[in-house]
């Protein structure tokens, strides 16, 4: 690191647990985050901030305006724009020191490839098949998986290291029967719950680089913003489960 380094990250760097050595790696750090919307633009924004040095970002869609009342990382001028490339351009503008490498379509080919190359993946997406894809990967990978979701005024968030022959992995969660994906097209969510959890998903994902406090491997955190109450449920590992069982 270098003085400007040093000044730009001295809030984090002052931290006895993060220290010289802890921003050391968060510089040396790849993190994948899927998904350019309510989860990933929090999410994003301050791992470009925190000095994550290298972050992959992939999204398919383009901005529209009924995104621009949470997905914050995208402004009015970037309607019709991909999101990857509204996103890296803000993220650019936050911390011109890091690198942002952009990714249009996902395929099962490049997804892999993807993930070999990410320390920790963030998944902010919204539909079950990308997930269940993403978990798989991660498991044969043994990445870990930071996973968020909302909807309406709730939020859920996990930490899955299914490769690890005590930890349930996301399927282990979700079975990939009776699943029906909710989006906030259809059922709405208020602004700031999607900024709670990609801000939350954000810290987890630096807390399992870093190793600090609870990262929440094995539990479900549920967050009710309208009662702001966050509670925490066990998830076991499912001894049947096609995904986890087979490592």
């Amino acid at each position: 690191m270098n003085d400007q380094d040093l000044l730009r990250y001295s809030r984090q760097i002052i931290l006895p647990e993060v220290g010289i050595e802890g921003q050391q790696t968060l510089l040396d750090t790849t993190m994948l985050l899927i998904g350019m919307g309510g989860l990933g633009s929090p999410s994003a924004m301050y791992l470009a901030a925190s000095g994550v040095g290298h972050l992959i970002i992939a999204d398919f869609d383009k901005v529209e305006l009924s995104n621009l009342q949470r997905q914050v990382i995208h402004h009015t001028d970037d309607i019709g724009k991909l999101k990857i490339d509204s996103a890296k351009a803000k993220m650019l503008e936050i911390n011109p020191d890091i690198q942002v490498t952009t990714v249009e379509v996902l395929t099962d080919d490049n997804l892999s490839d993807l993930i070999a190359l990410a320390d920790v993946v963030l998944d902010g997406t919204d539909n079950f098949d990308t997930r269940f894809k993403v978990n798989q990967v991660c498991v044969e990978q043994k990445t870990p998986l930071v996973s968020a979701a909302v909807i309406r005024f709730e939020g859920q968030l996990s930490v899955f290291k299914g490769y690890e022959a005590d930890q349930p992995c996301y399927q282990c969660l979700y079975s990939k029967e009776g699943n029906s994906d909710e989006n906030c097209t259809d059922n709405g969510i208020l602004a700031p719950v999607a900024g709670m959890l990609g801000t939350m998903q954000a810290l987890q994902a630096i807390k399992t680089i870093l190793n600090l406090g609870e990262q929440l491997p094995g539990k479900l955190m549920i967050v009710d913003a309208l009662d702001l109450t966050f509670r925490s449920v066990k998830i076991n590992k499912d001894k049947s489960c096609t995904i986890c069982n087979q490592i």
